[in-house]
Order: C-alpha cells, then sequence, then structure tokens
C-alpha cells in the first residue's frame, strides 16, 4: 500500500480530505502553563522546540529524516515571531535543506496542521514530517498600529491583543457565542456549570491515574538550547522550579461556580468557571508514510483517516464541530456509533454541550479525561493535543476509532479521525 488522499467538496457543507497509509507516529506537549504562570516568560519559539525535541526523541526517529516542518502560531509573542517555523525546525534538528511553514486556522490550526502534514506525504512531497502547535498566550502583545504615522500628544493608541482576539468584529466576542449557542439549544446556568465540573473532576481523575504524564516533557527552570551552526538560545521560567504538570486544572464545585458572574452577556450562561482557560503551552506530533514507518520498522500509536473543515455563522461559531463531523462520518461511510472515543474542545461548556445535543453523543464517549476547561486552549497547540490525547485514550480503553475537533473563531469548524494501531 502507497500512501494517498482523495480530496472531496460539499458546498452546502464544507471539504476536506481522506487518507490511506498515512501515520501518526508519536507525540509530547509541555505542561500548559496558567495565564502569567510558569510558562509566560518563554516565547512559543521555546516551547515549540521543547516539545518537538521530545516527539522526535519519543517516536524513535532521527531528526535528519524531516522533510518537512508544518507550525502552527496564532499571537505573535516575541520579536523574532517571522522565524518561528523555521527556528522550531532548525533547533528540532531538521536537516537545513528540509522546509517549514506556518499555518493558521486559529483554534483549529493543530488539526489543520496535522492535516495538510498528511497531504503533503500523499502527495509525495515528503514521508516524515514534524507537527508543532505552540502559543504563549501570557505574551500576546499591547501593540499600536499607527505609532509609525504619529499621533496626537498624550494621544498614543494602543490595543490588547490577547483581548481583542477574543472579539470576531465581523459578528460579536467569543464567549457571545457560546450565550448564542446557550440560548439556541435550551441550556440552562446548571447544565454549562455541571458540564465545567465534569470536566474538572474528569481531569482530576486522568491526572491521578497519571495518564497525562505519558504526553508531557516536562520544562526546566531555565535552559539553554543549542544546536550546531546556529546561535544558543535561552530561556527562564518564570518561577523558580521546573514545571512538570498543567497548572490551570481546579476543581470546583456547583455552589462555587453558581457564585461566578456572568462575563459576556447579561443573561449568560458562560462564566469564568465554564469558559476554556487562557494558557501557554506547544505540542508536537511525528507524521510519516507507511513507507517510512515498515522500512525503519517503527510502532506509531496511529492512522490519520481523514479530516474536514466546515463554515457556519459566525454569531454562533462554536457549532462548527458539527458540519465537519457530519461532512466527514458520512464521506467515510460512518455513523457516530462507530466513533469511540470524541475530543472535542471545549472553548465553553455552553458550545461543547451544544455540538453534543445537535449531535446527539454519547457524552460517557466525550473528553473523557476532561477538556480545555480544565486544561486550557493555548490557540495553536490544542488541536494537536486534541488528537493526541484521542489517540492516547483510544490505546488505554483498546479502542479503534476517534474524533478530534474545534470550533473556530469567525465560523467554522474542523474535525478528524484517527485509527488507533
Amino acid at each position: 500500500m502507497k500512501a494517498s488522499v482523495q480530496g472531496f467538496q460539499d458546498k452546502q457543507a464544507g471539504s476536506g480530505a481522506l487518507f490511506e497509509d498515512i501515520y501518526l507516529l508519536e507525540g509530547k506537549r509541555t505542561p500548559f502553563g496558567k495565564y502569567t504562570g510558569s510558562l509566560s516568560t518563554v516565547s512559543p519559539t521555546d516551547l515549540g522546540i521543547l516539545a518537538s525535541r521530545a516527539a522526535i526523541e519519543a517516536s524513535g526517529v532521527s531528526a535528519g529524516d524531516i522533510d518537512q516542518t508544518i507550525v502552527a502560531n496564532i499571537g505573535q509573542a516575541s520579536t523574532d515571531s517571522f522565524f518561528l517555523p523555521r527556528h522550531i525546525a532548525l533547533y528540532s534538528g531538521a536537516p537545513l535543506e528540509s522546509t517549514a511553514f506556518l499555518t493558521q486556522r486559529i483554534c483549529g490550526s493543530g488539526i489543520e496542521l496535522l492535516g495538510q502534514a498528511a497531504e503533503q506525504i500523499a502527495l509525495g512531497k515528503a514521508n516524515l514530517v514534524l507537527g508543532c502547535g505552540t502559543d504563549t498566550m501570557s505574551r500576546f502583545p499591547l501593540v499600536s498600529y499607527t505609532a509609525r504615522q504619529g499621533f496626537q500628544l498624550g494621544r498614543p493608541e494602543f490595543a490588547d491583543v490577547l483581548w481583542e482576539a477574543l472579539n470576531d468584529t465581523a459578528a460579536v466576542p467569543m464567549g457571545c457565542t457560546a450565550d448564542n449557542l446557550a440560548k439556541e439549544y435550551a441550556l440552562t446556568r446548571e447544565d454549562v456549570d455541571a458540564f465545567a465540573m465534569r470536566s474538572q473532576q474528569r481531569y482530576a481523575s486522568a491526572q491521578a491515574a497519571d495518564f497525562f504524564q505519558q504526553e508531557i516533557v516536562p520544562v526546566e527552570a531555565k535552559g539553554l538550547l543549542e544546536m550546531a551552526d546556529y546561535k544558543p538560545r535561552k530561556y527562564r521560567l518564570n518561577s523558580r522550579e521546573a514545571i512538570s504538570a498543567d497548572e490551570h486544572p481546579r476543581l470546583a464545585t456547583m455552589e462555587q461556580l453558581a457564585k461566578l458572574p456572568c462575563v459576556f452577556t447579561k443573561e449568560g450562561p458562560t462564566t469564568a468557571g465554564s469558559a476554556s482557560g487562557i494558557v501557554d503551552g506547544a505540542a508536537a506530533l511525528l507524521v510519516a508514510s507507511g513507507d517510512y514507518v515498515r522500512a525503519n520498522g517503527l510502532k506509531p500509536l496511529g492512522k490519520i483517516r481523514g479530516f474536514a473543515s466546515s463554515g457556519v455563522r459566525p454569531d454562533i461559531m462554536g457549532i462548527g464541530p458539527v458540519p465537519s463531523i457530519r461532512l466527514l462520518l458520512t464521506q467515510m461511510g460512518l455513523g457516530h456509533g462507530d466513533i469511540d472515543r470524541f475530543e472535542i474542545n471545549e472553548a465553553f461548556s455552553a458550545q461543547c454541550l451544544a455540538v453534543a445535543k445537535a449531535l446527539d453523543l454519547d457524552q460517557d464517549k466525550l473528553n473523557i479525561n476532561g477538556g480545555a476547561i480544565a486544561i486550557g486552549h493555548p490557540l495553536g497547540a490544542t488541536g494537536v493535543r486534541l488528537a493526541l490525547t484521542c489517540l492516547k485514550t483510544l490505546q488505554r480503553d483498546n479502542k479503534q476509532l476517534g474524533i478530534a475537533s474545534a470550533c473556530i473563531g469567525g465560523g467554522q469548524g474542523i474535525a478528524m479521525v484517527v485509527e488507533a494501531c
């Protein structure tokens, strides 16, 4: 069997591709650090290098075999951001002659880059691709877009990119889209708070069983990232101790959640407790052709079977996973019942609940280790984390098929079907 791809398009539902003989070898991620926490002083480039080096080591491949590097990064958070994909590739050990580029589909970028990696391999443009998603959201800058043109005395214009990025200027702020879905799907404050509490509880149970330690690489308090022929890179955490676990998770009772004020609309029901965490982190996966896997005697995590993306109304962007999942399953001749595990990004409780309700999902298959309400949502890294967690869960539970999916700001959705080996 040779790696192959078959594209598809439905003007009413979206587009995507189905794959044969494309594998996900292994992946790693940094811990996800809380807002202005331990990782907030580390550039997304350095986080990406740390995750990528760990993924390469865990995969048992030679970095010298990497043909392409595809990186997702949403917020430019260091002065050398223009070089971010290339620097991650070079400092991870990819050959000088290999190429690197950036992809951006906001919250779906991590899934998108894996799909693009599979396409590059199926087209014969690569045998081994390093995929990495990274964001240091704590470092999203304050900017002045007009300073070069001058400003009135005492009236410089600055914007908080992190805050402004949460507002779709074509429609409404992201949190309002969740509240809109709550109204459309008749979700109560108690519904969304219960989902948030369950996410935290499920994460705590998985963490107690050391589930997440298999995908996390600890980050030392300070480090020197060196690679022959290039200037060394230094980083230092915003703490004196190394970080080896996610910082954002926090157990809360229904009583505690009920006391939180609604954030985006007066009616709610979205609060800080039922929204994904703003965090810093990176995740990486190696994507390979079947020929490469067999030639090197590798045991991969699983296969990429297909992915799809769809457009939806911007004011209910959180419903995006619904059409993309439906389209992909239809193209593959599968039903919801054929999928053993769903990893759907928890941008907001109301959003994820609306998706589950629209698809009539068995919630015992959905985010069974918790989700972004507990772990956090570093925009560029989340999709890679979803795919990695999905495959690790399938392996642990001796199951076969999983879906990683995310809604996307601006009104899109993306989904990927993976199969455990």
